[in-house]
């Protein structure tokens, strides 16, 4: 099993950034996963941010943060981040991370970290 906790999500006002944190545990968590990034706003589903692999030398952002956001990993400490810069209201959602073990779908994901942002 694989356990992940988000932290660092709190109200913001528009222009502010956040770090948010995602740390893996569980005896079956290996460092040679990827990890994503992955939000859901009021009312909405569940959509794809950012994604890196194993040591960071792939990366894909979805096009709302493109520019704006930057997901690395720390594999030492089996966390991966996700780093947002200059955040708008329609950035506020529930941000979820994830962890993909080799199949064409995320296996395990964590409980969420609220991000509000105001304008």
């Amino acid at each position: 099993q694989v356990q992940l906790v988000e932290s660092g999500g709190r109200l913001v006002q528009a222009g502010a950034s956040l770090r948010l944190s995602c740390a893996a545990s569980g005896r079956t968590f290996n460092p040679y996963y990827a990890m994503g990034w992955f939000r859901q706003a009021p009312g909405k589903g569940r959509d794809f941010v950012a994604a890196i692999d194993w040591n960071g030398g792939n990366t894909l952002y979805a096009d709302s943060v493109k520019g704006r956001s930057t997901i690395s990993r720390d594999n030492a400490k089996n966390t991966a981040y996700l780093q947002m810069n200059s955040l708008k209201p329609e950035d506020t959602a529930v941000y979820y991370c994830a962890v993909l073990t080799g199949g064409d779908s995320w296996d395990y994901w964590g409980q969420g970290t609220q991000v509000t942002v105001s304008s």
